[in-house]
């Protein structure tokens, strides 16, 4: 295994815990700009309006993305398999 390789991992790896992540943090930041913002012209400041819409939409971020989810990392982990698997030989 050469340094470019390992270089290569390492931004494979990084790339796709930024895409597995990037469903999830982008509805959290949304969702909390949205209740923020509702709780500026209310003037509620309870901390379940905060917390509950936020698990809500996480929840359902998750249901609608986690088979490609699944597959995106399926995929990562095939390929570090493989390529382990041809450092034996």
């Amino acid at each position: 295994m050469d340094s470019n390789f390992a270089l290569y991992l390492g931004r494979q790896t990084l790339e796709t815990a930024l895409l597995l992540a990037a469903p999830i943090l982008i509805t959290c930041i949304v969702v909390g700009v949205v209740v923020t913002l509702l709780q500026a012209v209310t003037s509620i400041r309870d901390m379940t309006l905060t917390i509950v819409p936020k698990l809500l939409a996480v929840g359902l971020v998750t249901l609608i993305c986690g088979s490609w989810m699944l597959q995106l990392i399926l995929r990562f982990t095939t390929e570090v398999f493989s390529h382990i698997q041809n450092v034996g030989h």
